[in-house]
Formats: structure tokens, sequence, C-alpha cells
């Protein structure tokens, strides 16, 4: 019968290179009943282990090899963390999408039907275009 086992994600710091991940990975799988598998782009570092070893012990020989590593904190629940729903993240974002599309489509729309263009057409595409290059573009300017 299988020996029972243990896994666990930990978060890794000081990578520089896919070589630094190779040398981590390498290190951990040297441990007896250790299979480990080490991501440079997410930091991440996905460990099984068998069931009498100590989690602590993967972190340490991590560190050993030069660089962070930490095992991921329990989760809370919700209520208790005080987080908000995934909603709630995306209601500003949703907000700008409606202006820029409510503002945006006249603008093309007088662009592109020349039937529609009267004198000074410019200026209202201006007027209509500035509220969505700033507010609704804000988080793109920003960062």
């Amino acid at each position: 019968m299988a020996e029972p086992t243990g896994a666990v994600e930990l978060s890794i710091g000081g990578m520089t290179c896919a070589s630094c991940a190779n040398r981590i990975e390498r290190k951990l799988n040297r441990l007896d009943g250790v299979t480990a598998t080490v991501n440079f782009a997410t930091e991440k570092a996905k460990v099984t282990f068998p069931a009498g070893l100590d989690p602590q012990v993967l972190v340490g020989e991590v560190e050993k090899a030069g660089y962070t590593a930490a095992l991921p904190a329990p989760p809370r629940p919700a209520e208790e963390t005080g987080e908000r729903e995934p909603e709630d993240d995306l209601r500003p974002l949703r907000e700008r999408l409606i202006t820029a599309l409510v503002l945006g489509v006249p603008v093309v729309v007088l662009a592109m039907v020349p039937a529609l263009q009267f004198t000074y057409w410019q200026w209202l595409s201006l007027t209509l275009a500035a509220p969505v290059v700033v507010y609704a573009g804000w988080p793109f300017h920003k960062a």
C-alpha cells in the first residue's frame, strides 16, 4: 500500500531566473520521498512529501539554497476577514465600461456615417470622447 503523503504550495522569493527555480527544485527533490515542481513565473513550488516530514523542513531546505520560502496562510472565512464579493470589485470597472460605450458609440457613428456629419461635428465628438479618455480610461492612465 502507498505511504500517505502531504502536499503544500510554497511561496518562493528571491528567484531571478529559471535556473534559480531549477536549483530549488533539485534541492527539494533530493529529500527522501519528496517530489517538487517550481514555477519561476508564479514564484510557487508545489511539493508532495511523506506524511512524517514537517513542511518547515522544506522551507529550511529552500532557505539553505539562498532563497526565501513561506508556507501558505490558512484560509479564513470571508465574514471574518471582511472581504467583499468579487462583484463589488468589478462594479467601478463596469460603470466605466458603460460610460465608455454610451459616449463612444455616437462618436464612432458620427465619424463613420458622412450623412450625420454636420458643421463642426468634430466639437461634439471631442465633447463625447473626452470623458471616455479621461474617466473611463483612468485605470490605464494611472498604471
